[in-house]
């Protein structure tokens, strides 16, 4: 078990759900990881069970994302791998029914922290030379779009269209950008979210060939691979962890 070896990783969100699980497989694969977390108790707590770091960090600040790639720079001397987990949405709603507040809400969780994460930490990869890898977590959402969560869903379809653009841009850095895209989670906080009421979950659940949502450990594993040495010559995909979801 030791597909991330030598390598530090920062994983946004990670205080729990699809995070937190990221975080235990890459440190179970030998990562150093840095858990960056808007919530500081939850993500001082899931620290502290990882035996991992932890840094408070608002995905849409410039200055705590400088400040996250300071501490890994200080305690590690590098950083090599990026997953932007962190990312937020509202009730599903008619779109007449959606505010302002909705939308500007997942455009600077879910777009603008890929922007900052890139604008600050690709810099940081290039100066040391030795490449990188960003796992961007987008959605089903974001390839097969349906009614009641219009913004999200386009949130999330930037997110794959900006990482592509990205894995060409950044190639000759070997600094590569892929995009992993669940189908709701299992017993994540946005989940009855997705869903707009609990009782939407066993007729959202029968349009899935494989039967389930996605769980921590399907997403991990995916992360996994894409940051890992293994996926050297990948950059610029998006791949779905959704059973089937979008065939």
């Amino acid at each position: 078990m030791s597909r991330l070896e030598g390598k530090v990783a920062i994983v946004t969100g990670a205080a729990g759900g699809f995070g937190k699980g990221i975080a235990e497989k890459f440190l179970a694969e030998g990562a150093k990881v840095i858990i960056a977390d808007f919530v500081e108790e939850a993500g001082t707590k899931a620290a502290s069970e990882l035996k991992c770091e932890f840094q408070k960090c608002n995905v849409t600040s410039r200055e705590d994302w400088e400040a996250v790639v300071k501490l890994a720079d200080e305690k590690f001397g590098r950083l090599d791998i990026v997953v932007n987990n962190a990312g937020t949405t509202y009730r599903n709603q008619p779109n007449a029914e959606t505010t302002e507040q909705d939308f500007d809400k997942v455009f600077n969780v879910n777009v603008k922290s890929i922007y900052l994460s890139t604008a600050v930490v690709a810099p940081y990869m290039q100066k040391k030379g030795n490449g990188g890898s960003f796992v961007n977590i987008a959605s089903t959402a974001g390839i097969r779009p349906r009614p009641g969560l219009i913004w999200y869903n386009a949130s999330k379809a930037a997110v794959i269209n900006a990482t592509k653009a990205l894995g060409v841009e950044y190639a000759k850095d070997k600094i590569r950008f892929n995009t992993v895209c669940p189908v709701v989670g299992l017993g994540t906080g946005l989940t009855d979210l997705f869903l707009g009421k609990p009782e939407n979950e066993k007729v959202f659940m029968a349009t899935i060939p494989l039967g389930r949502g996605s769980t921590p450990r399907d997403v991990a594993n995916a992360c996994c691979y894409l940051a890992s040495d293994e996926a050297d010559f990948i950059t610029g995909i998006d791949v779905p962890v959704d059973g089937g979801r979008c065939v």
